[in-house]
């Protein structure tokens, strides 16, 4: 069964910084693309950035500079270091596990809040 876990979620002020993790088990990294997810409320849940197997970044234009998604194949662990939060970014945060063909998603964490005041 596969699981992923994030945490690292937290309340921080507007220009901080914070560095989410996911832990995934069942499943290996390298096997897999990997991406974060944000839902805020009353809003559709976006896609904030994907990591390839192959390394491969993408990021939603909202946050291009600002954030920086890496992995730890060792680790089974995906993180996303987010720098110059705002308002905007306040959401819950996701962790996705999809299919290497366009990354569909296939497992999804339970979440972590991310509230910038």
């Amino acid at each position: 069964q596969v699981q992923l876990v994030e945490s690292g979620g937290g309340s921080v002020q507007a220009g901080g910084s914070l560095r989410l993790s996911c832990t995934m088990s069942g499943l290996s990294l390298v096997s897999v693309c990997m991406g974060w997810f944000r839902q805020a409320p009353g809003k559709e849940r976006e896609g904030v950035a994907v990591i390839g197997s192959d390394g491969n970044t993408t990021y939603a234009e909202s946050v291009e500079g600002r954030f920086t998604i890496s992995q730890d194949n060792a680790e089974n662990t995906l993180y996303l270091q987010m720098n110059s939060l705002n308002i905007e970014d306040t959401a819950m945060y996701y962790c996705m596990a999809g299919g290497l063909t366009g990354c569909p998603p296939q497992h999804w964490g339970q979440g972590t809040q991310v509230t910038v005041s």
